[in-house]
């Protein structure tokens, strides 16, 4: 192990002193940090196919930007597309709370926006030149394409995410743990939930050119998922979803270099980021039931060896 470990990190030296690895080695930390962050308050407020529905919901606009704009489109389109969407799936959000049957009101209809906005864009994309590129890109990014450019739109967009976040993050908690003393406290659920969706889609935005939709749902939703399998307290669960991405991007980058370089595969990194973040899901899982089953080995031996009591009373009649 450990001379694997000497052999390997002079080799991720030097591949990530290369100015495009680099530079999408930072787009995926500023991600990390911002989307752990988010991806918080989405996974306390059960929000995880809310905030999948805000991700495909962008696809038709940055296909509209690209058709029209070209690249400099990508990003009005995805602002344009994130606003209404976040607007839209509030407003279904509040529909659904005042149903009889409120989670399931409210995720059928994100379900038809989801697959309705999301088959608009093939349909879009398909009608332009080099389809099945273009949609590629569109589905994985290009995270070796990063320009400083792109770099500052993300750090502008992540910052204004986690500013909307944490100015409302005890409202987001209070939401989350007591929905019903939320709103008889005279909380607007409305403004809250506007806030956080709002919050999701500029992640969205800052991401989705570099990463592409795909795997902006996932740094939204697996890390978090991570990181509440391995510790219960609050403040690390930020720390540790960012740590989670940043190792998964690591691992994506460094993999899609090595197999495009020796092999004769060339791998997606979005792809190979977000199988990363799968198999450290997975192994978080393990984890947990391996500790799980050891606490309770140990309360069980604690208990045979206390000492019986004997009943006293046991047959004596009143």
């Amino acid at each position: 192990m450990t001379g694997w470990l000497a052999q390997t990190a002079p080799g991720l030296a030097s591949i990530f002193a290369l100015p495009f690895m680099q530079r999408a080695l930072i787009a995926i930390a500023l991600l990390a940090v911002a989307a752990a962050v988010v991806g918080v308050f989405i996974n306390f407020r059960e929000l995880e196919f809310v905030s999948d529905g805000l991700v495909h919901a962008v696809f038709p606009g940055l296909v509209i930007g690209s058709l029209v704009g070209g690249t400099a489109g990508l990003l009005p389109g995805a602002v344009g597309a994130a606003l209404v969407a976040a607007l839209l799936f509030t407003f279904l959000g509040r529909a659904g709370a005042r149903s009889s049957g409120s989670v399931a009101a409210r995720d059928a209809g994100i379900a038809v926006v989801l697959t309705g906005l999301f088959s608009l864009g093939i349909v879009l994309v398909s009608r332009g030149d080099g389809y099945v590129s273009q949609l590629q890109e569109l589905l994985f990014g290009r995270i070796l394409t990063v320009t400083e450019a792109q770099l500052a739109q993300i750090v502008i967009v992540a910052v204004i995410a986690i500013g909307i976040v944490m100015v409302t993050r005890r409202a987001q908690l209070y939401r989350a743990f007591d929905p019903a003393g939320f709103e008889s406290a005279g909380f607007s659920a409305f403004r809250t939930d506007l806030a956080l969706n709002v919050a999701v889609a500029l992640l969205v935005v800052a991401g989705v050119q570099a990463l592409g939709v795909l795997m902006v749902v996932a740094i939204l939703v697996v890390p978090v998922a991570v990181a509440r399998l391995l510790t219960r307290r609050l403040a690390l669960l930020a720390p540790a979803a960012a740590l989670v991405t940043l190792v998964a991007g690591i691992g994506g980058l460094w993999g899609s270099f090595e197999w495009s370089l020796r092999g004769s595969v060339s791998a997606s990194p979005g792809a190979l980021i977000v199988l990363a973040l799968v198999a450290l899901y997975g192994a978080a899982v393990a984890v947990s039931q391996l500790v799980h089953v050891a606490k309770r080995g140990r309360a069980r031996r604690m208990a045979a060896a206390l000492p019986v009591v004997p009943n006293v009373n046991a047959g004596v009649c009143p």
